[in-house]
């Protein structure tokens, strides 16, 4: 008689830890032949159940979660009702994808039994049982699924015990590296996702440089609650934005997504100032998980001459302006109105902000002064602090793609290891004589004349996505 089911528990199979009671399903038509559970437990060293299944309907009865391996016997017929038997599987487990090589041809037959075991329970062992003189029946049996096999004429309790660990064990293994393999491909499916989620520049024809970086503060993400963009529209004005979405999780950085695009459709339809941010907020309200949610924005409009802006600031520190031959210094905040999200029909009023010829313009999110200066220190660095250290690196004469990778490390440094929160940083720029000198080149006669104007834009204008600076 089949030995009773015990309670199911929520451990699968390939869970079973070292050392602990198992519990084999032998499936042959002939249980007289079998090895007992006392046999087997007094070889392996620790208590062993036995359960027989004369067949697989049988079987599947008899297989539940418990069970942390299947001694199969190949030359068991395999009945015609097998679906049957698949319906009547009792296990809990969840399935596993079935990615198990199909026999080799003229072996289908032969080995029907272990493929409908491998498929009714594809969390457990499988030990096969075959003749002594099919060893490339056995050796087929272990490329298609089984951890192992036994011939018959070794069948004893020493041997059995050691091949039933065995194959649990490596059960086990193929578990966990089926397991990793899949979560390293969707790691890389959401890397691909979340990279082409980050934003490109559309700055083709304009004469500022561009420069950023970002770095999520999620741990083996790619894009953080921080956004940002710049767009070129038709009458020659450049528009840039960054913004922070409270919080760091997932759902933040999809609604700084949502808000990037919005702020580029709205800017591309010719929206600007307090009436983008009223729309901006009504995406935001819509969108957010819970009324707690806000997000921070800057907004910069310069003019096509390059000499002038157009400031709003929701919430958002002010942005940092250096002039050729003066230090870098904040733009007033003094006009700003509060974050997206917080007061219902806010308004944000727009800054007229003087350029000037030559400038370069830092906007960031609180990411990059809201860390440490010292490993255990609670001083952070500060707005007053951001701005001494970049103006030192602007006596060194770093510029551009430079100044933002030296303020990123000395702000990583200062802090003693990895930001907790997420970091953007955007730098736009005027160089006049590098105008110039880009002028000359263009207006040279030859093949070069031929070149529509937008090929002209320096290469920074159009560059990608910035390098990423994660954990």
């Amino acid at each position: 008689m089949p030995v009773p089911v015990p309670q199911q528990r929520g451990v699968p199979a390939a869970e079973t830890p070292h050392g602990a009671d198992l519990t084999v399903l032998v499936i042959e038509d002939d249980p007289a032949g079998s090895i007992t559970g006392p046999e087997l437990s007094a070889a392996a060293g620790t208590r062993v159940r036995v359960r027989t299944a004369r067949n697989l309907t049988e079987a599947g009865r008899l297989l539940t979660d418990d069970v942390d391996c299947i001694l199969l016997d190949l030359a068991l017929p395999v009945p015609t009702t097998t679906t049957t038997a698949t319906a009547t599987a009792t296990t809990t487990a969840p399935a596993a994808p079935d990615h198990r090589p199909e026999p080799a041809p003229g072996r289908a037959d032969e080995l029907a039994v272990l493929t409908h075991v491998l498929r009714i329970a594809p969390l457990h062992a499988v030990l096969v049982l075959t003749a002594q003189d099919d060893t490339e029946l056995a050796a087929e049996a272990v490329r298609v699924g089984a951890q192992d096999y036994l011939f018959r004429g070794e069948l004893d309790a020493r041997v059995l015990s050691r091949a039933i660990r065995y194959a649990v064990e490596r059960k086990r293994a193929d578990l966990a590296q089926h397991q990793l393999t899949e979560s390293g491909l969707r790691a890389q499916e959401n890397a691909r996702l979340e990279r082409g989620l980050l934003p490109t520049p559309l700055l083709d024809g304009s004469d500022l440089s561009f420069a950023a970086r970002y770095r999520p503060g999620r741990s083996r993400a790619l894009l953080g609650g921080d956004f940002y963009d710049t767009v070129r529209t038709p009458d020659g004005t450049v528009h840039a934005m960054i913004g922070d979405v409270c919080g760091h999780g997932p759902d933040e950085a999809a609604l700084g997504v949502e808000l990037r695009i919005a702020w580029r459709a709205l800017t591309l339809a010719g929206l600007c100032g307090d009436q983008l941010l009223s729309t901006l907020q009504q995406v935001l309200e819509h969108e957010r998980q819970s009324e707690e949610i806000f997000a921070t924005l800057c907004t910069v409009d310069i003019a096509p001459d390059g000499r002038r802006a157009g400031l709003c600031l929701a919430g958002h520190p002010a942005p940092l302006l250096a002039r050729h031959g003066r230090p870098a210094r904040l733009l007033p905040y003094e006009d700003g109105g509060p974050a997206l999200g917080l007061l219902p029909r806010a308004r944000w009023p727009r800054r007229q902000v003087e350029l000037g010829a030559e400038w370069s313009l830092m906007m960031y999110t609180d990411g990059l002064i809201e860390g440490r200066v010292g490993a255990g220190s609670s001083e952070r660095l500060g707005q007053d602090g951001m701005v001494a250290m970049v103006n030192s690196r602007l006596e060194q004469g770093l510029a551009g793609e430079e100044l933002l990778e030296a303020a990123v490390a000395e702000v990583r440094e200062l802090n003693g290891g990895e930001l907790t929160d997420d970091v953007a940083v955007l730098l736009l720029g005027r160089d006049p004589e590098r105008i110039r000198r880009r002028g000359r080149s263009t207006s040279r006669p030859g093949p070069a004349s031929t070149t529509p104007a937008t090929a002209a834009a320096p290469a920074a204008a159009s560059a990608q996505r910035p390098p990423l600076y994660g954990p």
